[in-house]
């Protein structure tokens, strides 16, 4: 079992139109609705995969069982804190014509500290029968920033990859515990080390940064532009394949997916970012966020190109 933990899941609704006009009444052409957040995402393409995840979080009101609901239905095992606070909603508005994909992020609001001792109560309870855990994306509004930091340390002791997709003071705090995998986007990184990422160069400089502060493997992603890796032993330039995406949305999500799988597998980590790679970009052909075919990820990882670099 990989078990998905991420404080913050999202109902997900996608709204398509022909063309959207700003200030203006806009009728969409196709709606769908569906469950994400980051940790969803990555159960959902890991299950695709066939892998068995196991998602957690925070859940409440209406929202909370229609996302309860989804997974369910999908197959996909859960052990969510519920939480008296409504999980959010997230829109994703796809213009056809103006070729432009813009993501509307309700905010999620703020939860007990309590909860998040339940929270780190259900990772213990699993820990024994995981192969790894994947920490993924924001805390909720003055959520504790040591968070992650617990989770890993808790996972190490019991000799779980610990992966760990954030960015900001969690994500510091968490180096501390020397997660086995850190995979920021790039735009991350820069949050991350406060400064401007202008060129490859300065994102590996980031990158190592991040290996020598206790993380054993760095990936970072940049959407349709190639992904950078280091580990102890090397580095690697990964290209995604070239194609036209309907949704990019959680392609990130899906490449986290793809690569615990791949590492949990026996891949090194320049194989595993071809398997991710070929995730991210299956899931960018699909309108919803962290839908997946495995055939589809196999085929695209021959598009994929992996460079290895110098140490």
């Amino acid at each position: 079992m990989i078990l998905c933990l991420g404080p913050t899941p999202a109902a997900q609704r996608v709204m398509v139109f022909r063309r959207l006009t700003l200030d203006a009444v806009n009728r969409a052409a196709t709606t769908l609705d569906g469950a994400a957040g980051k940790a969803v995402n990555v159960a959902k393409v890991l299950h695709a995969l066939g892998e068995r995840p196991l998602a957690t979080g925070f859940l409440g009101g209406d929202r909370g069982e229609y996302l309860r609901a989804v997974l369910r239905e999908r197959g996909i095992e859960q052990d969510f804190v519920t939480v008296p606070e409504r999980t959010r909603q997230c829109v994703t508005v796809i213009d056809e014509t103006g070729g432009t994909v813009t993501e509307l992020v309700e905010e999620s609001r703020a939860v007990a500290p309590a909860a998040y001792e339940q929270l780190a109560a259900v990772l213990e309870r699993h820990l024994p029968g995981c192969r790894a855990v994947i920490l993924s994306g924001t805390l909720t509004p003055g959520g504790p920033v040591d968070f992650y930091r617990r989770c890993v340390a808790l996972a190490r002791a019991a000799g779980r990859l610990t992966a760990v997709d954030a960015q900001g003071p969690p994500l510091v705090e968490a180096l501390a515990a020397r997660p086995g995998l850190v995979k920021p986007n790039r735009a991350e990184l820069a949050a991350t080390t406060g400064r401007a990422l202008p060129d490859e160069a300065a994102v590996l400089t980031a990158a190592r940064e991040l290996r020598e502060r206790g993380a054993e493997r760095v990936v970072v992603t940049a959407g349709a532009s190639p992904a950078l890796a280091c580990d102890t032993r090397a580095a690697w330039r990964i290209h995604p394949p070239r194609l036209r995406p309907v949704n990019p949305i959680g392609s990130g999500d899906a490449f986290t997916a793809a690569l615990v799988a791949r590492l949990l597998r026996g891949d090194d980590l320049g194989e595993a970012c071809r398997w991710g790679a070929a995730a991210g970009a299956a899931n960018a052909l699909d309108l919803m966020a962290g839908e997946v075919e495995a055939a589809r990820v196999e085929a695209l990882t021959r598009e994929v190109r992996v460079e290895r670099l110098a140490p």
